[in-house]
């Protein structure tokens, strides 16, 4: 093999969206086994939750001499590893940078390839972009390390495209690759219930991509095919529509293959499978109300919910069939596993699973609260079928509408931990380029059912003449419904009455039949791509590479333990006499702000240095000359004040909240609580200051969320010439009247939010408003990149993206915080 360095670059790389994620990460460790280090993966750096994600081992050792030229050049790139089996290395890419430059990036595609992106939409432009960064980090890449020459930069589908056509003009010493996993033009038009596969030749292209608003993308994806070096897809029948609707053969088939690596080994299978199939008996009890016969049999149909395309109204029209006749054998219960937009998880259903609940028979077919169930694709077919699920019937149906994640609330199981589960699975696509669900079937030695439309389907009649019963190729054709229903119908019925040897022959044959398909066997069809890619782009490669400036990582001075300097915070405050001790509680609890008395005290103890430090009690206590506090101490008529102040304090602090009250929190980007804490402006946060306050006063339990600025709002001043001056001063948080939340181990209490490319930092201090606690945020402090430690410096400053970004901090983080 002559290739040196490879580059896979997809929407799917640690970002788990379909089936292209399964055919990257499957196919990963056979490649690591050929070239180790030098395959190198590059995704979106998209990933938004709280936690990390499990899918990314970050690795900041990697490429120390490249890292800080891709930093100069403005690429934002995470370096690690990809959680999966070979370990491969991977690329993180925060592409959210060339947003602002889209027309620009866009207007040089147009001018060089003709690229018709203007009528391109979000879910064109985002991962146009991503693919244009993954081209420059390629480039970058490869002009620092220049050992290597036989480069593949493989691309997948349309939504990476655009970095081939950058990676031809900027690097041509690179090759590149093209795989699509299905086309725009056939998934709209099967999508859309027109007939696809009898009619391919009648479609034009250029028309049917106007009618379904896809022009940007067949746009990409024809080009993408047409530079390329080398051009593949994923099945024969695919082929077919590449070649009417990208104008263009594939000059290699290169079919998907699969790692067993999920499947549990044979000391752990049977316990896995039976606690699947405990899982599955005890949810569809819970929903049917009712309990199952012993020999129940289990089966499935799950993927993206796409009604048509998927099979989902084939297959639920096939269970009506069979539920038509008049003695089965065994009752079955079918369970449909596709994500939809849902609400959350039945109360009732975990009241039963979990609480020892009693069902109610109110829904017998959800166990997720689906939004619009009245206009739901699926429900409607269970209905006219005539599924009722009542216990007299053979045939049930359940529609899990979720993410099997582990965490959906019913199930409480990822989706290979449930499917194992399973007695068959059906899969009766119409448009299935490939199709990975009935092969993961296989995997499991669950027998399955697909159709002569799947890519799979037709490989394994192909090459898997003798299957039996573990797999069932039903053919299928644009207008042959009936006859697909009744031939489902009919191998469904078949294997319910199969005796318990005939089906553990038929589960060997289907693990059997997976083999076929493994990578071991695949992958060599992208090895012979690649070597095509290569002779391809042999004479453009032979153009001298112009390297990009080579930036030497830093020297490092080794030191030893004891050299190195531990720098630690340190936090100078005044002292008080004990007699005095008091005020520190007082100054430190806003409650003073709105008591003339405990002000007019702060004021008597020196009145020249109270309007100095504008009426802040705690930067008083700061900067108060020691001897004058002495003074103080001998001062009855002061110490009597203060002590009968701080009785009326703690009695007014010291009541019980009115339970009959609700609590509430407060949200406002600006609390107006006294001119020493400035982050207010006007009459908004006059409102929300006395709000908080008169909530003390009334004893409501009420929480205030805001932000801390570190500039809060301008001075005025007039210049020489009578000009209007702004003065922003910077405010040292430690002399305003707040405190740092801290954990238990005494740190600085923080949340996060993820955003593209990073996550932001956000501290929390809290403010005493008498009895309520007014919470605020703030992101200047060292864990944060500049642009984002700059979010909290100004009460509704910077642009409209920043005032975004407050509100975020805010909202998001303000909820975060409650949490805490």
């Amino acid at each position: 093999m002559n290739v040196e360095l490879i580059f896979e670059t997809s929407w799917e790389v640690c970002n788990k969206v379909g089936g292209i994620h399964t055919v990257i990460s499957t196919k990963a460790l056979n490649i690591v086994n050929e070239l180790g280090d030098n395959y190198i993966t590059i995704g979106p750096d998209v990933w938004r939750e709280d936690i990390k994600n499990p899918e990314f081992i970050p690795d900041e050792s990697l490429f120390p001499e490249w890292r800080p030229l891709a930093e100069k050049e403005g690429l934002r790139v995470k370096t690690g590893r990809w959680n999966i089996a070979g370990k491969p290395i991977v690329l993180l890419i925060d592409f959210t940078p060339y947003f602002g430059q889209q027309n620009e990036i866009f207007a040089r595609f147009w001018e060089t390839y003709k690229l018709d992106s203007i009528t391109g939409q979000w879910d064109y432009v985002e991962p146009a972009l991503f693919g244009f960064a993954a081209g420059k980090v390629i480039e970058s890449f490869t002009s620092c390390y220049r050992e290597h020459h036989n480069i593949i930069a493989q691309f997948h589908e349309w939504m990476t495209g655009t970095g081939i056509l950058y990676l031809e003009k900027s690097a041509p010493w690179i090759a590149t690759a093209f795989t699509t996993h299905a086309t725009v033009l056939g998934r709209s038009i099967a999508g859309n219930n027109r007939p696809l596969y009898g009619k391919l030749k009648e479609y034009n292209s250029v028309q049917i991509a106007r009618e379904f608003n896809v022009v940007a993308k067949q746009s990409l994806e024809k080009i993408s095919a047409a530079e390329a070096d080398v051009f593949t897809t994923v099945s024969g029948i695919t082929a077919k529509e590449c070649s009417y609707f990208l104008g263009k053969d594939v000059d290699l088939v290169t079919p998907n293959g699969f790692e067993d690596s999920f499947v549990p080994p044979a000391q752990e299978f049977a316990k896995k499978q039976q606690a699947a199939r405990d899982k599955l008996r005890s949810v569809a009890e819970a929903v049917l109300g009712y309990k199952l016969d012993e020999n129940c049999m289990f089966i499935v149909n799950s993927g993206r919910y796409e009604y048509r395309n998927k099979g989902v109204d084939i297959f639920i029209d096939s269970l009506g069939e069979l539920n038509k006749e008049e003695k089965l054998d065994r009752e079955c219960v079918a369970f449909l596993l596709m994500p939809a937009y849902h609400r959350g998880p039945r109360e009732d259903l975990i009241d039963i699973l979990y609480n020892n609940g009693s069902p109610n028979g109110v829904d017998r077919y959800l166990t997720h609260c689906l939004h619009y169930p009245s206009s739901d694709p699926v429900l409607g077919n269970i209905s006219r079928n005539g599924l009722t699920n009542e216990k007299k019937e053979k045939v049930k149906i359940i529609f899990a509408p979720s993410y099997l994640n582990g965490n959906d609330g019913i199930f409480n199981l990822s989706y290979y931990d449930l499917l194992i589960g399973f007695d068959l699975s059906v899969f009766p696509s119409y448009y299935e380029p490939w199709g990975y669900t009935p092969l993961e079937s296989l995997m499991f030695s669950i027998p399955t059912i697909t159709t002569s439309l799947s890519g799979f389907g037709l490989w394994v009649k192909e090459y898997c003449k003798d299957h039996g019963n573990g797999i069932a190729v039903i053919e299928r054709t644009d207008d042959n419904e009936k006859s697909v229903v009744s031939d489902i119908r009919d191998f469904i019925r078949k294997y319910l009455s199969l005796s318990e040897g005939e089906i553990r022959e038929a589960r060997f044959r289907a693990h059997e039949i997976s083999r076929i398909a493994m990578w071991d066997n695949l992958v060599k069809y992208y090895f012979e791509a690649y070597e095509i890619a290569l002779e391809q782009s042999s004479i453009r490669r032979e153009e001298p590479r112009e390297f990009a400036q080579f930036v030497e990582a830093p020297g490092r001075e080794v030191r030893k333990p004891h050299q190195i300097p531990v720098w630690k915070d340190i936090y100078i405050q005044s002292d008080v006499p004990d007699k005095l001790s008091s005020l520190k509680e007082l100054a430190n609890n806003l409650w003073w702000s709105w008591n003339t008395e405990a002000e007019s005290l702060f004021r008597r103890m020196d009145p020249s240095l109270w309007e100095k430090v504008q009426h802040n009690p705690k930067l008083l206590l700061e900067k108060i000359d020691y001897k004058r506090l002495l003074v103080l101490e001998d001062d009855d008529e002061f110490i009597t004040d203060l002590d009968k102040i701080m009785k009326t304090f703690r009695d007014y602090i010291s009541r019980p909240w009115d339970k009959d009250k609700p609590s509430v929190a407060y949200f406002s980007m600006e609390f107006g609580i006294h001119p020493c804490l400035k982050i207010y402006s006007g009459g908004l946060g006059i409102l929300a200051g006395d709000y908080l306050k008169e909530a003390s006063d009334s004893n409501v339990n009420i929480i205030g969320i805001g932000l801390l600025y570190r500039f809060g709002y301008f001075k005025q001043k007039l210049g020489l010439k009578g000009e209007q001056l702004t003065i922003y001063e910077a405010e040292e948080f430690s002399r305003l009247p707040i405190s740092p939340v801290k954990d238990a181990e005494g740190k600085h209490r923080t949340v996060s939010i993820v955003w593209p490319g990073r996550t932001v930092n956000i501290r929390i201090w809290e403010a005493k408003i008498g009895k309520v606690s007014l919470f605020l945020l703030d992101t200047d402090f060292e864990d944060n990149l500049p642009e984002d430690r700059s979010i909290t410096h100004y009460l509704y400053g910077g642009d409209h993206e920043n005032r975004l970004k407050q509100e975020l901090i805010l909202g998001i983080g303000g909820i975060r915080a409650l949490n805490e």
